[in-house]
C-alpha cells in the first residue's frame, strides 16, 4: 500500500449512514482530493429516507466534491485500473456491496472500482453499517480484508462522551481518514483517563 494519500474515490451505497458519507466528503476535501464519488440506487432512496433528500438535491450536494457517477456507468474512469485514485472509501457500505466485493463480483461499479483498488494494492476502506452480523456477513467482511481492505464499521463510541449525533458521525469520519492515514481533528482522540 502507498504511504501518501492524496486521491481517493468515494462511493456511496444503499445503507444506513448516508450523513456520514456527507460529512466525510466535508472534512476529507480539505485535504485530499477528490477523484470521482460513485452512487447507487439505494443510496438514493436511504438519503430520502434518511435525510429528506431528494436524488437531485443529493447528487447536487455530492457534485460540489467531484464528479457523480451512477453504479451502472462502466464508461466512467473508475471502471479502469488505469485511472484508480490512491484510495477508495466506501460509506455507508451495504451487505450487498460487501457481498459484491468478497466473492470479486464486479457487477456495479462500485464493485469494479474497489476490486481494482485491491488489485493495485491500493487502500479500500469499507464503512458498513449493519447489525446484528450474521455468518454470512462476518464472513464476506472478513474476506475483504483479507484481501487487503480496512474494514471501519461505522459504530458507537462513548469515551469521546458524544453530545449529540453530529459527534458520533465526526468519530465515524475521524476512523475513516485515520485508516488512510489523515489525521484530522474532528474528534477527541483518546489520551488515558487523566485527560
Amino acid at each position: 500500500m502507498p504511504c501518501e494519500v492524496e486521491r481517493v474515490s468515494v462511493a456511496v451505497t444503499g445503507s444506513s449512514g448516508v450523513r456520514v458519507a456527507l460529512r466525510l466528503l466535508e472534512v476529507a476535501s480539505k485535504h485530499l482530493s477528490i477523484d470521482g464519488i460513485i452512487v447507487t440506487r439505494g443510496a438514493l432512496e436511504v438519503a430520502r429516507l434518511e435525510e429528506g433528500l431528494e436524488p437531485e438535491r443529493l447528487l447536487d450536494s455530492l457534485s460540489r466534491y467531484s464528479t457523480v457517477y451512477m453504479e451502472d456507468d462502466m464508461a466512467s474512469p473508475l471502471a479502469s485500473s488505469s485511472s484508480q485514485p490512491d484510495a477508495m472509501v466506501i460509506v455507508p457500505a451495504s451487505m450487498k456491496t460487501v457481498s459484491l466485493i468478497a466473492r470479486g463480483m464486479p457487477l456495479n461499479l462500485v464493485a469494479r472500482a474497489a476490486l481494482a483498488i485491491l488489485r493495485l494494492r491500493r487502500r479500500l476502506v469499507v464503512a458498513p453499517r449493519e447489525t446484528p452480523l450474521g455468518l454470512a456477513e462476518l464472513e464476506n467482511l472478513s474476506a475483504i480484508a483479507r484481501m487487503g481492505g480496512i474494514i471501519v464499521p461505522l459504530t458507537l463510541s462513548f469515551y469521546i462522551k458524544p453530545r449529540s449525533v453530529d459527534d458520533l458521525v465526526d468519530f465515524a469520519v475521524g476512523k475513516i481518514l485515520d485508516s488512510l492515514g489523515i489525521e484530522v481533528d474532528v474528534y477527541k482522540r483518546w489520551r488515558g483517563p487523566e485527560d
